[in-house]
């Protein structure tokens, strides 16, 4: 049975997909799933890939006011994408804690972003869970 960590990886290289090739979501996530037998994985990672597109908007408006002089946009893709999946993840799976949430992006960041990503994203996580965003 694949882990969580390995869904949250396999949602997040689906949704880059998604955003830097504009590629169809349903396409995207029947090429990254096809090889998963465990449909409670397959259903985890299509929750998060859809639920972070559906609520996108949503999370940016959670997560603008935190990025201290930055703009969604002007974020990496990555840092955007992980924020946003986050952010969809704490506001609608409450059954997951939320400092696994938050360990889970830094993680994630740390792999596939930039040197600083992973503070970046813990910091503005952090600020979301505090209340100084509406997740």
């Amino acid at each position: 049975m694949p882990s969580r960590r390995l869904g949250r990886e396999l949602a997040l290289q689906a949704l880059f997909s998604v955003e830097v090739g504009h590629r169809d979501p349903a396409e995207v996530l029947d090429e990254y799933l096809v090889a998963s037998g465990d449909s409670a994985h397959r259903i985890f990672v299509k929750d998060l890939v859809l639920g972070t597109l559906e609520h996108a908007q949503e999370s940016d408006e959670t997560l603008a006011p935190l990025l201290q002089q930055w703009t969604i946009e002007r974020l990496p893709t990555i840092d955007r994408l992980l924020l946003r999946m986050a952010a969809f993840e704490l506001r609608h799976h409450p059954e997951t804690p939320e400092p696994v949430v938050i360990n889970e992006a830094v993680e994630l960041a740390k792999r596939f972003s930039t040197e600083d990503s992973g503070r970046f994203v813990n910091g503005v996580l952090s600020s979301v869970i505090r209340g100084n965003g509406s997740a």
